[in-house]
């Protein structure tokens, strides 16, 4: 078998060199030889640790290390030392703007999650603290979010009811945010944050579509005055139990709702139009629950079929790690709910982190973010907060309201905390039909129908992932919905290593180029030449259709051959897009060498590179 490597072209050599008997020929030079144990420790090391943390530690003095270790760890050290009045000031007119959007939606959140409604504050307070020491992002706004609680609240109501046990219902709800914080941390400790990447950008699109037109639906007993609504998450029987108790509705609640509804989407609509009142959109939830809870407590709405909150306990976070289940017969259901619910939202957080980075060009650490906030859910577990992460809606005003560091979470906390501990009162009156309202609000911007026509137009089966995952949240559950657009995705990265991109090759007369026959018209085949291009490393999951496949091309070559005029001579591989190669592979080309040589030709590896580890010379 020959081998070429040439370097002053693409592809194999012209055609004018193959019109010839002579070709230059240059065998590829073997890498250098390595032990065993290296090779295995560049593998790990390119696999868990490709941006290579520990370089800055690298010449440096022992002081300087544990300065770097500890800035590391704790991120705020890093900027901490060069924060100045100017930052501050940025940063608490954004910290006292997202607060005013946190605290309404805080509330609104823990009702989703079916938790008592103190609890969407208290996951609004100690978290962001945690967040703001550990957090390399300086955009991102910690607090509960609608897709997580959801979940949370969907998964645990499968099997404890949040009405008949509520105290078992939020000591599971404690432990899943508990089980949520240690998985996250644990995927960051561990470097595997590529875990969270199966999680494609079609299946995100099409999962928080589902989940918001489920969450919209939720929101109907609130609007609607239902006082006998479905458990369930699915279509089907929400649209029944919606119209099954028309006798129910309450025409004061829909017209306060409808009021507030387009009050909140039109505000929202202007900020997306007019990004310089983003603080339009960002005070428009704290409006509505002030406005709704002094017409209800002027008009003793309460009494005329509005529901209220009723009395919230005033004061700071009470501890809850005695509140940690950690045996019996729910553990299961805690350990697989914090599963789901932690990847979703360590997915969600992590975008956004990055998202606002590439903006402001600065970097996030994804493992480092992972380990934040995983480490923000297990102490909120401990301390009455449930699962919580960045939120983008909540992001994208504390970016337009000019945060400059993470500081501004921490004026979020101190003004949750300031409410916490002596304006719990005022929301007594403050009515559910609001609060469903802001959650419409909020979920609506999560259908992302652009982005999905995008896909449609670049990748059809993207497209499908989206649809699974829509119909599937809908129709079937959110986690069901989820697992099947993930298992789609995973096909469709096993049908590209599976079946990985052959073409057949040929040059563009007058130059030394050569490229895929179907792609340009004007590339000629060369007499006596099949020339192929595998785009794939070659390994045991393909090797098999790699040699039917390359056996078909040789049998139709030559089934053509009274129209080529000439014989088969040569079978040529350009191998320069091949980035690895196993011992199946080694054993293909073998194979491949014996039945072409019986053909009475001879195969030829082209630019095959150095980066199959010496195999190439195997063969």
């Amino acid at each position: 078998m020959e081998y070429s490597n040439s370097s002053n072209t693409d592809h194999p050599p012209p055609q004018s060199c193959f019109e010839t008997a002579a070709m230059e020929v240059h065998r590829v030079v073997p890498p250098p030889h390595e032990s065993t144990i290296r090779k295995l420790k560049t593998t790990l090391k390119e696999t868990f640790f490709p941006d290579d943390p520990l370089r800055q530690f690298k010449g440096q003095p022992t002081n300087k290390k544990w300065i770097l270790s500890a800035q590391y760890i704790f991120p705020i050290l890093q900027w901490g030392p060069s924060y100045s009045l100017r930052l501050f000031k940025s940063d608490i007119v954004s910290g006292l703007t997202i607060a005013s959007l946190a605290i309404p939606q805080g509330i609104s959140y823990a009702k989703l999650a079916n938790v008592p409604p103190i609890v969407g504050l208290y996951s609004s307070f100690v978290p962001p603290l945690v967040y703001a020491v550990l957090g390399s992002s300086r955009d991102l706004a910690v607090g509960p979010v609608s897709i997580a609680s959801l979940i949370l609240g969907s998964m645990l109501r499968q099997e404890v009811s949040p009405v008949n046990d509520p105290v078992l219902f939020l000591q599971l709800a404690f432990t899943t945010t508990f089980f949520a914080g240690f998985f996250q941390a644990s995927l960051g400790f561990l470097r595997l944050g590529f875990i969270v990447d199966f999680l494609s950008k079609a299946t995100l699109i099409g999962f928080m579509a589902g989940a918001a037109i489920i969450v919209s639906l939720q929101q109907l007993k609130a609007l609607l005055g239902i006082t006998h609504f479905t458990k369930k998450m699915d279509l089907v029987p929400v649209l029944s139990s919606v119209f099954h108790n028309t006798k129910e509705w309450s025409w004061q609640t829909i017209l306060m709702g409808f009021c507030f509804l387009v009050f909140l989407l039109v505000t929202r609509h202007v900020s997306i139009k007019k990004p310089k009142l983003f603080w339009v959109s960002a005070g428009a939830p704290l409006v509505s629950v002030i406005l709704s809870t002094l017409l209800v407590f002027a008009f003793k709405a309460q009494h005329h079929g509005i529901s209220v909150i009723g009395k919230l306990q005033q004061g700071l976070n009470p501890p809850s790690w005695n509140m940690l289940q950690f045996h019996g017969s729910h553990l299961g259901l805690s350990i697989k709910t914090g599963l789901v619910t932690g990847i979703i939202s360590l997915t969600e957080g992590i975008a956004v982190g990055r998202t606002f980075a590439a903006l402001r060009d600065y970097k996030v650490d994804g493992n480092k973010e992972m380990m934040a906030i995983g480490l923000m859910n297990m102490v909120g577990s401990t301390t009455s907060c449930y699962v919580t992460t960045g939120a983008f809606s909540r992001s994208a005003v504390n970016h337009n309201a000019g945060a400059k560091t993470a500081v501004s979470n921490i004026i979020m906390s101190v003004t949750v905390m300031v409410t916490l501990l002596f304006l719990m009162p005022l929301f007594q009156y403050t009515p559910d039909v609001v609060l469903g309202a802001i959650i419409v609000s909020a979920v609506v911007g999560l259908i992302d129908i652009p982005a999905a026509c995008q896909i449609w137009k670049i990748d059809k089966f993207d497209f499908v992932v989206i649809l699974c995952a829509f119909f599937g949240v809908i129709f079937i559950s959110v986690q069901g919905g989820l697992a099947i657009a993930v298992g789609i995705s995973i096909f469709k990265i096993l049908q590209q290593i599976t079946r990985p991109k052959t073409v057949m090759l040929g040059n563009i007369p007058g130059t030394d180029i050569f490229r895929d026959l179907h792609h340009y018209k004007e590339s000629m085949e060369i007499p006596g030449f099949l020339i192929l291009s595998i785009e794939a490393p070659i390994n045991f999951a393909n090797s098999t259709y790699l040699n039917e496949r390359v056996l078909r091309w040789i049998d139709e070559y030559e089934a053509g051959y009274h129209k080529k005029q000439s014989s088969l001579r040569f079978v040529m591989f350009e191998m320069s897009a091949v980035s690895g190669i196993d011992t199946s592979g080694v054993s293909f080309f073998k194979e491949l060498k014996k039945t072409v040589e019986k053909k009475g030709a001879e195969l030829v590896l082209v630019k095959s590179s150095g980066r199959s580890d010496g195999k190439t010379e195997e063969i």
